[in-house]
């Protein structure tokens, strides 16, 4: 195994990351302005803002999924106990020790068990159910006379799991900066290049084949 800089992050994954983040950003500016938290946006506005963004954000979570399933690059996500608790044991203790990250990014494993997993559960639960409960939310109106005032669990789901997503953006941001530099993790989520094991056949293929997408 060698460890060669390729083309790990299209140029539709790093679109993708990047105005999910801002969404998202927005999201949970306006949201917090619906829960009165601060002042910097009218109701009304924080409201009509807060629905184009999640309409928005919807649109670009159903390309990503046909992306995800149409490239393979789905394949990421799969979780596994491969390596699982040696990555585990470094964010709880070795991280803080100076140890080095017992995980090495591969072609076609490019994340780590632990954000596998994390990254499954997002898309898998947190995600859907922010989806359910806000499009419940919004056809109300649908359902009001036969709803016995559930209204206000659908708001206060929706909530929790806002919450849930804020927590996750929060370590992740935070992991950015641990390890290697903060620029160095946030380098292959612009040109999209990052250091990977490759096999001897794999680097041939990329060299014969992809000679852009290696370095």
């Amino acid at each position: 195994m060698s460890q060669r800089y390729i083309m790990l992050f299209t140029r539709f994954e790093r679109f993708w990351h990047w105005s999910q983040m801002l969404l998202i950003m927005i999201l949970l500016f306006t949201g917090f302005a619906i829960h009165g938290f601060h002042q910097l946006l009218d109701f009304q506005t924080a409201v009509e803002l807060h629905t184009v963004c999640a309409a928005s954000l919807l649109i670009l979570w159903i390309f990503a999924i046909f992306w995800h399933l149409t490239t393979g690059t789905w394949r990421h996500y799969v979780p596994t106990t491969n390596g699982l608790w040696k990555v585990a044991k470094f964010y709880a203790f070795g991280i803080f020790k100076g140890e080095r990250h017992p995980y090495h990014k591969a072609y076609w494993r490019k994340h780590n068990p632990l954000q596998a997993i994390s990254y499954l559960a997002l898309k898998l639960f947190l995600f859907p159910a922010i989806w359910i409960s806000g499009i419940a939310y919004l056809l109300y109106p649908l359902w009001a006379e036969t709803s016995g005032g559930q209204l206000i669990w659908v708001a206060i789901f929706h909530t929790v799991i806002a919450f849930a997503i804020l927590a996750f953006v929060i370590i992740h941001v935070y992991l950015l900066t641990t390890g290697h530099s903060f620029k160095a993790h946030v380098m292959p989520m612009i040109n999209g290049f990052d250091k990977v094991e490759l096999s001897s056949e794999e680097e041939a293929y990329l060299e014969k084949d992809e000679p852009g997408n290696i370095r």
